[in-house]
């Protein structure tokens, strides 16, 4: 029996701590439709479509992962694909509030939903997206320890300090 999940997000840029949940998962789901949702109340750095562009290169080969943009309700795009189990990362106790909030939302909107949390690796929990445009936006040349060679690159075409 095949095992399916999504994993939502900005991914406004998609990090190593996104990498490194994607790649644990995959050892309990068999396909991961890494979803990247429009937030319209944040500024965004990268186009939906730049972003999944960058994280499709990511993962070029590897068959198990979809990237996909989506612009509805998680659980609607949970029921367009049929599939009602979502990943997300926790690198704090200050994101679990938020998490189980989002949780208990999605489960009023969708009973069969159900989200499984992995903590961050210890490595990458200080990290975030915003954390990255912060740094890129000073210097591009700590980059390569928090994002992929790919990602790396069009953060220094975006900021011009290549």
């Amino acid at each position: 029996m095949s095992k399916s999940a999504i994993y939502p997000g900005s991914f406004d840029p998609f990090t190593l701590g996104h990498l490194d949940i994607v790649q644990r998962a995959l050892k309990i789901f068999d396909k991961i439709y890494i979803a990247i949702g429009e937030n319209r109340s944040k500024t965004n750095l990268f186009t939906p479509k730049e972003r999944k562009l960058q994280i499709e290169e990511i993962f070029q080969d590897n068959p198990a992962i979809t990237v996909v943009i989506f612009d509805d309700l998680l659980v609607d795009f949970a029921r367009q694909v049929n599939v009602f189990t979502v990943i997300r990362g926790l690198r704090a106790v200050s994101d679990f509030e938020y998490e189980f909030l989002m949780a208990s939302t999605n489960r009023a909107m969708e009973q069969e939903i159900e989200s499984v949390f992995f903590m961050t690796s210890d490595r990458y929990s200080f990290l975030s997206s915003s954390i990255v445009k912060e740094v890129a936006s000073k210097n591009t040349s700590y980059l390569s320890h928090f994002v992929t060679p790919n990602v790396e690159k069009a953060l220094c075409g975006k900021f011009r300090l290549m």
